[in-house]
């Protein structure tokens, strides 16, 4: 922790999603904190100013302070960039976000890692708010927006911290997954599938990777899995070292999940004699709640608190968040996914949650993985469980050859073949026009996009 002077933090990338969260939260935290970015943009431009942190905008040599304890350089820098080439040429102390966090937050403390391809943000916010509800006041880094925090990152030296696990590299000089620096005494991994086609080659590198977190978990400490998952399964035998529990639907699970019931309003379930109830749709959010659930039952949680902290989860933003809804009746929702698991699965909760209405699934091919061809197949099946389609052009195609391009037409015809009107638009004006003409009184518009897709959703509600 801070002693009499600051310790004083420069964040490289300092307006990127975590690390601005998390410089905001050690400038709370009492330490002294600057960076810099390419670009300077609201939200977070706004958000840094509020906390009065200084800024820079544009990477240069000069801009680095001679008073800077450590330079945190975000996995988005590489060699090349002239604040990363300033700091390694004078040979300055640079540290990575996970080391960071791991150096002056995780040692020594109950540290709960979610990991997983689907679900850890909405996991992660559940546990953190569970704990919070029953008195523990926790430490949480989360890659989202909570409801019930509206910021995804406090520091307040807490004994408990609730960490969302991310597969992703660490820096450009430490190519290991994140959740490797994170001293899980508790880890959760939710599901396991192909994903982030720029760092793992297949299957078997994601399973490796998942594999060395596991090795971390102490004996003392628990590991939690999906028991329904035959990739999650996979790696248990010899990589735990560890109480497992196994949480799922399946006879074989240590925890089941049994008699959910699935209504409009929400979803209640029953886990280990017990009924909880989540103001949430979908058999992912089911998961969710089951294994944040046993998560909190490790750390002494009461079932009743659990049940109370579960009743008030505020969602996630970005998670089939409501964006508005137009004088025709037309409601405009936000959901950050973009894997064809994470787009079917959310289309099934939608369906729960609006029964009987028109779904329109509008999608961004902006992930690394998805403007590749690796799902080629998988997005058509997962788009058509909608009613209708709009997918967009692929963002920055030319950084991908043509033989390794997601091939949309192909995406499209496809589609149209399962019986859906599907439509490829070169961008979101072009979706906006189409909807415009296409979307009926009482339809539902699902927004799938892991950016800001040009700013789509208020572009609808103003045109419907």
């Amino acid at each position: 922790m801070p002693a009499e002077k600051p310790v004083h933090l420069y964040f490289m990338g300092i307006c990127g999603t975590a690390m601005g969260s998390v410089a905001a939260a050690f400038k709370e935290a009492g330490f002294r904190v600057s960076g810099s970015d390419s670009q300077i943009y609201d939200p977070m431009k706004s958000f840094l100013a509020k906390k009065r942190i200084e800024m820079f905008e544009g990477y240069r040599a000069e801009n680095l302070p001679d008073d800077v304890d450590f330079f945190v350089i975000g996995n988005a820098q590489s060699r090349g960039n002239p604040e990363v080439e300033a700091v390694l040429h004078r040979k300055l102390p640079y540290l990575s976000l996970p080391e960071l966090l791991k150096k002056f937050f995780l040692w020594g403390r109950h540290n709960y890692v979610v990991s997983g391809t689907h679900g850890k943000t909405t996991t992660s916010s559940m546990l953190a708010w569970i704990f919070e509800s029953a008195g523990l006041a926790p430490n949480f880094v989360i890659g989202g927006i909570p409801g019930n925090f509206e910021q995804g990152s406090r520091l307040n030296g807490s004994d408990y911290v609730v960490l969302e696990g991310d597969e992703y590299d660490t820096a450009f000089f430490d190519k290991r997954s994140k959740f490797v620096h994170y001293l899980p005494e508790v880890a959760i991994v939710n599901n396991l599938e192909f994903d982030h086609a720029d760092i793992f080659a297949d299957l078997a590198e994601v399973k490796t990777a998942f594999s060395r977190m596991i090795r971390l978990v102490p004996d003392n400490g628990l590991l939690l899995v999906n028991g329904d998952d035959e990739n999650c399964l996979s790696i248990l035998a010899k990589e735990a070292h560890c109480p497992v529990k196994r949480v799922g639907f399946g006879e074989a699970c240590d925890v089941r999940i049994e008699a959910v019931d699935y209504r409009k309003d929400g979803t209640s379930f029953a886990i280990e004699a017990e009924r909880y109830e989540i103001p949430l749709n979908g058999e992912f959010n089911v998961r969710n709640a089951a294994v944040a659930t046993c998560a909190a039952r490790h750390a002494g949680v009461s079932p009743d608190a659990i049940r109370a902290a579960l009743l008030g989860f505020k969602g996630v933003k970005r998670r089939q968040e409501i964006r508005g809804v137009t004088a025709r009746h037309i409601t405009v929702i936000d959901d950050f996914a973009h894997h064809p698991t994470a787009i079917r699965e959310a289309i099934a909760g939608l369906r729960r949650r609006f029964p009987g209405a028109r779904l329109w699934a509008v999608f961004e091919p902006r992930s690394n993985t998805t403007r590749r061809r690796v799902f080629q197949h998988e997005l058509p099946e997962a788009l058509s469980q909608a009613d209708a389609i709009c997918v967009s052009a692929i963002a920055h195609p030319e950084k991908f050859p043509p033989d390794e391009r997601l091939d949309p037409e192909r995406v499209m015809s496809d589609i149209r073949g399962k019986g859906r009107p599907a439509y490829y638009e070169t961008n979101a004006d072009a979706i906006v026009e189409r909807l415009k003409a296409e979307a009926a009184d009482g339809d539902i518009v699902a927004v799938f996009s892991n950016g800001g897709f040009d700013n789509i959703h208020e572009k609808l509600l103003a045109a419907l």
